[in-house]
């Protein structure tokens, strides 16, 4: 991110934020909550019972709302279309779960299957061809285990419970900043409708939000809606984020009483997986507000 402020201009407060402010910045890290040692996949890259089901449509939706985009587009019916197409028609029938053998083995094998189809809509090789479905069947699979609402600890708290806990104690009592990405963006927008500080910007990243059949439906509360302190939202979709297959998050979430609601933006990365959080976050287009957001609520407590 401090590249990203560099980029944007904000040089002097990406230094500080980078060396004498550092504190200022909190990390709700919970990638630990998901890793099973003891499970097939390790390192999150699991699903079992309800969150294997979850996964499938995941899967199911994926490919559907790529197929829509994919007929949508005003090309010519060129090869290169052709080519997509096929790609598509493989993905569909790889993820169609009809006649097929279940359990989170043959879900997580049959994940790991149309990701790697996928991987073919764009002219990637090498380590990519291997590294990306995997990346992608974690990230999904962490998703799912989320939005499952079990893994019950000894003490009671199920998993998305646990997840939601370790961003109230990053983000304490006093009004942040909040850059989420991913299944982030899914536990941001749980956890902000019970944070009682104010929100000046909640910016989101890659965000599955939008996925109307098997996300959306899941979120807490119901229907979505902007966090009642949120005063103002950002999201970013990257073209190639496979992940934010329906970016435009402003269609499917409700105002609050202020009337704010997401602003979808469009960003362009280069690279092998532009879903990572790096590759949003160098980008001056998205640390740029943040800076901005920063350097206002500094003049605010000075004032």
């Amino acid at each position: 991110m401090a590249d990203g402020m560099r980029a944007a201009g904000h040089t002097t407060l990406a230094e500080r934020l980078t060396t004498a402010d550092a504190s200022r910045c909190a990390f709700a890290s919970y990638a630990d909550l998901f890793s099973l040692p003891e499970a097939q996949g390790g390192g999150g890259t699991t699903a079992e019972g309800e969150a294997s089901e979850i996964l499938e449509d995941l899967l199911v939706e994926l490919v559907a709302a790529l197929t829509s985009e994919h007929s949508a587009t005003e090309a010519p019916h060129d090869g290169a279309w052709q080519d997509r197409e096929r790609i598509l028609a493989h993905a569909r029938a790889e993820a169609d779960t009809s006649g097929q053998a279940q359990g989170s083995l043959s879900v997580l094998r049959r994940a790991l299957n149309v990701a790697t189809t996928l991987m073919a809509l764009k002219p990637w090789s090498g380590v990519a061809r291997w590294a990306t479905p995997k990346l992608m069947v974690r990230d999904l699979a962490q998703v799912a285990r989320y939005l499952a609402r079990g893994e019950k600890d000894a003490s009671g708290l199920t998993l998305d419970s646990r997840v939601r806990n370790r961003l109230h104690e990053a983000l304490g009592d006093a009004p942040a900043v909040v850059v989420a990405h991913s299944l982030g963006t899914v536990v941001a927008l749980e956890a902000l409708h019970e944070h009682r500080a104010v929100t000046p910007l909640l910016v989101t990243l890659g965000s599955p939000l939008s996925m109307r059949t098997v996300v959306r439906p899941r979120l807490l509360p119901q229907p979505p809606r902007t966090p009642e302190r949120v005063e103002r939202w950002l999201n970013f979709w990257d073209k190639d984020d496979i992940i934010a297959v329906r970016p435009l998050l402003e269609r499917d979430v409700l105002a609050n009483t202020a009337g704010v609601l997401p602003r979808s933006s469009r960003i362009d990365s280069d690279g092998i997986w532009v879903h990572s959080a790096g590759k949003y976050l160098a980008q001056a287009a998205v640390a740029g507000p943040v800076a901005e957001a920063l350097m206002s609520a500094e003049a605010r407590s000075a004032s």
